[in-house]
């Protein structure tokens, strides 16, 4: 039976393609086509997926480009003509009839039986449901219609979705961020100005005093007192010049008068110029933060603190006039030296009145406020210059300095540090040398002037009680009754620790320090020339000759007349004698001289001593001449205490050290050393051969062996006064195992040292006792000690017996009835014999194989006679 011709005109056309402009596209999917039986057994529940073999699935046509080979006329549209259903779609199965199919190109006008037979129809073909749910949506508009995507967007589309929404997350959250960032830091500013109040000018108490402890913790040596305890002197503004003032902006900050109290551009010009490394480069605070963080908030390195800084600066700058805050900022402000304030400074630099200084000098003052413990014109010349040329150049480009007037100005002169009034801040007996040096130290390891003064800060020394008390007693009893222009000094350093255990260099805490001085040091300096030679393998029982030589025209003798003969250098050390240790030195390998200045360098000479400059040299860097060897060149107290103390050690080297803890008033940790590690610089072997020859001095030296039997090495010097036979420095330095001290004797001019006899001041005299009662009362209720056993050098491990060969007739000694004699004795030799000390237990001893001849009796051999050189001066 076949179709109407305008039923379906196309028959089984696979395309479903429709042949008039008036027919439907195709039956919808899962649906008969209306008025013919469905071709083959009826579909079973869901339809097939994919696409569909037959005609095109119902609904929505493909949008796009239409097929080629269509028809033309009005294209097939996606709904049917008439009125668009309304609302959502019944879910479930209908009650009524059937909805009509939404296949393209539908009339509008079909007859409803048409589609209710065909529904009907459906239902019983198929025996299943219509679809239920929401008609299908509109794909996009622009697609390529189902095929290949099922009706799905592309791929591509989808992913440039999803980037533009995920950019659009972060750009929001940005936003959100900036916002923030700008929002919360005004809020917090404004809250900040709202609550915060601006105090007044000295209505903080931030000064406390500091204090220097000894190193028990416990008994006070001296006190930091700040100086706006006790020096500080308020002025009004009228009363500093408007030359100064203008000085002090030019340093410190050029818009002064302009700025709202805080400069964000500042900030910036400070980290440019450290980066560009500009010596002369400003800060990147204003006045009035200086003045702020000085008296209100302090230095701690934080956001909250500077924050606060930024919020009291501006306020100030609104509450308080210009004027107001620069006559603060100069009164409190410190300017080095010990003063806050620049009446205070002022004085201190040159000893005037504010209202009196020059452009020139208030020029240097406004030059120190940037760094004032580095920028001393005494301490640090070339900075304190090139700062105040910096301060005149700015004036000049304010404004407020004619360029004619710069041009021949000169740096002004200032007080000598030495000159300055410091009785306000401390001890001015022996104690204040002492905090002189603990104040330099916690210097130099980072404490400010600053936190001293405003931190309350407990310094612990190393200074030990007793031993501080004996080396002053020893100094004052035995320095009374002697001439007027005597001095002494007295160190005494721990050899295990580096720590300085007592500290005398004069009476006057505020005046010259004996201890701390370059001085000559006469023969105390030949152990350096003994331990060279060790160091070269040249043992303590090496003979040398002891009499008079002459070197390039130099003449070589000893004291007196003074000599072993052919003698053990051990043996010459312990007499002093200079031609010995002349010739000893004269046959060490490479350079001797520069040997014996590196050895003494190990030891702990330092290369380059305070006030006097390189250390061991001749003046143009030369190196040492031969005269090293005798004493010629300086080295301080301090340093001798220290060098020995390494020799003690047995060549274990300890930087000597006063302060050993610095504690904050709120308990901050700013300093502790705890137990310093040492280092090896000599070979224990040298050093404990040079101790060995040492032991016997104390004793030979008149008896100055210390109380109870107590084991010592030491040795005397004494420095000649030019070629006047004089003596212009006396020494004595020697150690136990646990205390290292040095004394010297002098003047503060270099004159010729004599007693309250009149007699000339050797080592072995005054010095000596000194030494000794010093030793004696800091070891006090203490353990003897024994000295490490030496190992060998060549063969030879100290414990070198004395001996001394025949010595030629003194030209100065008295007829005598003893025959002479030209004999040759011959060499000695050391050798070794085993006692039995206890049954079974034999030791060796050392000794020297005497001669088999008799050597006739020589007068002054024996003779107790002085140590020191002569026919040597300085620089020969």
């Amino acid at each position: 039976m076949s179709s109407p011709s305008n039923n379906n005109p196309g028959g089984n056309n696979p395309g479903g393609r429709p042949v008039g402009p008036n027919r439907p596209a195709g039956p919808p999917q899962g649906r008969p086509p209306q008025g013919r039986p469905p071709m083959g057994p009826p579909p079973q529940g869901r339809p097939p997926q994919g696409r569909p073999m037959g005609p095109p699935p119902q609904g929505r046509p493909p949008q796009g480009r239409p097929p080629q080979g269509r028809p033309s006329g009005p294209p097939p549209q996606g709904r049917p003509a008439g009125p668009p259903p309304q609302g959502r779609p019944p879910q479930g199965r209908p009650a009524g009839p059937p909805p009509r199919d939404r296949a393209a190109g539908a009339q509008a006008n079909e007859p409803t039986q048409r589609v209710a037979a065909a529904a009907a129809t459906t239902r019983t073909n198929a025996g299943t449901r219509p679809p239920v749910g929401p008609p299908p949506t509109k794909p996009p508009t622009g697609g390529s219609g189902g095929g290949g995507n099922d009706g799905q967007p592309p791929k591509g589309r989808k992913s440039t979705v999803k980037k533009k929404s995920k950019w659009r997350t972060v750009r929001r959250s940005a936003y959100v961020l900036v916002a923030l960032g700008l929002v919360l830091p005004v809020l917090a500013f404004m809250a900040a100005y709202i609550v915060q109040d601006v105090p007044k000018p000295g209505d903080q108490k931030t000064n406390q005093v500091a204090t220097v402890f000894a190193a028990d913790g416990t008994t006070v040596i001296s006190t930091v007192v700040p100086p706006d305890e006790g020096n500080r002197v308020e002025v009004s503004l009228d009363q500093v010049p408007m030359h100064v003032r203008n000085a002090v902006l030019a340093a410190e900050d050029r818009d002064f008068y302009s700025n709202p109290g805080f400069s964000i551009s500042g900030f910036a010009r400070a980290a440019r110029d450290n980066v560009l490394g500009r010596d002369s480069a400003g800060g990147g605070s204003t006045i009035t933060q200086q003045y702020v963080k000085t008296a209100l908030v302090g230095s701690e390195r934080s956001l909250t603190r500077k924050m606060k800084e930024l919020v009291l600066s501006s306020k100030m700058a609104n509450e308080w006039s210009k004027d107001d805050i620069l006559a603060a900022y100069l009164n409190t402000i410190y300017f080095g030296r010990g003063a806050y304030g620049i009446e205070a400074a002022s004085k201190a630099y040159f000893g005037k009145p504010v209202d009196q200084l020059s452009i020139e000098e208030g020029a240097v003052l406004a030059s120190s406020i940037q760094l004032p413990s580095l920028l001393d014109p005494e301490t640090n010349p070339t900075g304190a210059k090139s700062r105040w040329n910096y301060v005149l150049d700015g004036m000049v480009s304010a404004g407020t300095l004619d360029q004619a007037a710069r041009t021949p100005m000169q740096y002004p002169a200032y007080i000598p540090l030495a000159q300055v009034d410091n009785s306000s801040q401390g001890s001015t007996g022996p104690e204040g040398l002492i905090k002189r040096q603990v104040l330099k130290e916690i210097g130099d390891a980072g404490i400010s002037e600053q936190l001293l003064n405003t931190e309350g800060l407990q310094i612990t020394t190393t200074i030990d009680p007793q031993a501080q008390a004996a080396a002053v007693e020893a100094a004052r009893s035995n320095m009374e009754g002697e001439p007027e222009n005597l001095r002494t000094a007295v160190v005494s350093v721990d050899p295990k620790t580096g720590a300085v255990k007592a500290y005398y260099g004069g009476e006057d805490g505020a005046g010259y320090d004996f201890a701390n001085a370059g001085l000559q040091t006469g023969s105390s300096f030949k152990v350096f020339g003994l331990a060279a030679a060790l160091d070269q393998g040249i043992p303590l029982s090496q003979m040398y000759d002891s009499s008079p030589l002459t070197v390039n025209g130099i003449s070589i003798g000893n004291v007196e007349g003074e000599s072993c003969g052919t003698c053990t250098i051990a043996e010459a050390l312990k007499r002093s004698l200079n031609t010995s240790f002349y010739r000893q030195m004269l046959s060490l390998d490479g350079n001797g001289p520069q040997a014996i200045a590196d050895i003494a360098h190990q030891a702990g000479i330092p290369k380059d001593i305070p006030g006097v400059g390189p250390s061991l040299t001749e003046g143009d860097g030369s190196g040492p001449n031969n005269g090293i060897v005798l004493g010629q060149y300086q080295a301080r107290v301090l340093d001798m205490a220290s060098s020995y103390a390494t020799l003690a050690a047995s060549g274990t080297y300890h930087a000597p050290h006063f302060v050993q803890k610095v504690v904050a008033a709120d308990g901050t940790v700013l300093l502790d050393r705890g137990a310093p590690a040492g280092e090896d610089r000599i070979d224990a072997a040298v050093a404990d051969n040079v101790t060995a020859a040492m032991q016997p001095i104390a004793a030979y030296s008149r008896g100055h062996n210390l109380a109870g039997g107590r084991l010592s090495a030491s040795k005397t010097g004494t420095a000649q006064l030019g070629d006047t036979g004089a003596n212009k420095d006396a020494w004595m330095v020697g150690y136990t195992p646990s205390l290292s001290t040095a004394v010297w004797v002098g003047t503060p001019d270099g004159e010729a040292i004599t007693n309250s006899g009149g007699a000339m001041i050797y080592g072995s005299g005054l010095p000596s006792d000194i030494w000794k009662d010093t030793m004696d009362g800091a070891l006090e209720g203490t353990d003897n000690e024994k000295f490490p056993t030496p190992g060998k050098i060549n063969g030879q491990a100290g414990g070198v017996p004395e001996y001394t060969a025949p010595a030629p007739p003194k030209t100065s000694a008295p007829p005598t009835t003893a025959p002479t004699t030209t004999e040759t004795t011959p060499p000695p030799v050391v050798t070794t014999t085993q006692v039995e000390v206890l049954p079974g237990i034999t030791i060796p001893i050392p000794g020297i194989s005497r001669p088999t001849t008799t050597a006739p009796q020589v007068p002054g051999a024996g003779e107790t006679t002085e140590e020191e050189p002569a026919g040597v001066s300085p620089g020969q």
